[in-house]
């Protein structure tokens, strides 16, 4: 199979990410670094790529189930950075949170003029993703994005270099397709090139947001930041 593509089916909630999905989505990159993979493309069914983690079931979660659903995103983040193959990520409408995570963890991404994007995690004292953009639009950048912490369009993400490409969600196959034939390194050689490509900061990546995760009272940062979003 050379190239794969997985959908995120959930577009009643914008395609916010259940454990279940992350689960999904995990099996399938995992998957795809045996079945001859050669580039993985990420889409949203709906009008929304992902609006980050669903957190529907908040009210009766703990702060440790949270923790375990976090570091189940960073797992999956770290998988499809370090792929050995090509990845690519089509954003439309909401990419928020792990959704956003997901477009920034790809070597290509494409958004639609609808694409929307905010990481805003470190509102709610949680660490991720954070090094991988600093890699992708420079230190620099990612620290005013991240501070600042207002979504952005897509423009303004193609200008930060987080958007790779704007193009409209029609024409999508025919790029990837394109990318796909275009490319002369296939096989072993793909896969050396990507490891050789890539800074892996996996442990230290992980480290951080664990230690980010279990500072006690988790949920409730949660609660507290949803909250102000309804007041705002």
């Amino acid at each position: 199979m050379s190239v794969r593509t997985l959908t995120l089916d959930n577009p009643e909630k914008s395609n916010a990410l259940s454990a279940g999905a992350v689960r999904k989505l995990l099996d399938g990159v995992k998957a795809a670094y045996t079945d001859g993979t050669e580039t993985l493309v990420f889409t949203g069914q709906g009008r929304n790529f992902c609006a980050g983690f669903d957190l529907s079931d908040l009210e009766i979660t703990t702060d440790a189930a949270l923790l375990e659903r976090f570091l189940r995103i960073e797992e999956l983040l770290q998988a499809v950075y370090m792929a050995p193959f090509d990845t690519v990520c089509c954003a439309k409408g909401a990419t928020w949170g792990a959704g956003a995570d997901i477009f920034a963890a790809c070597r290509w991404r494409i958004a639609d003029e609808s694409a929307r994007f905010a990481m805003p995690g470190l509102q709610f004292g949680i660490v991720l993703g954070t090094r991988r953009l600093g890699n992708l639009i420079g230190e620099a950048a990612a620290y005013e994005l991240l501070a600042q912490s207002r979504p952005i369009d897509a423009r303004r993400a193609l200008e930060l270099s987080l958007a790779s490409a704007l193009a409209p969600e029609a024409r999508w196959p025919e790029l990837i397709e394109q990318r796909h034939a275009a490319r002369r390194i296939r096989g072993d050689a793909l896969a050396r090139l990507a490891a050789q490509t890539r800074r892996d900061t996996c442990a230290a990546d992980m480290k951080a947001l664990v230690e980010s995760a279990s500072v006690p009272g988790l949920v409730e940062r949660i609660r507290r930041y949803r909250a102000g979003l309804k007041k705002s």
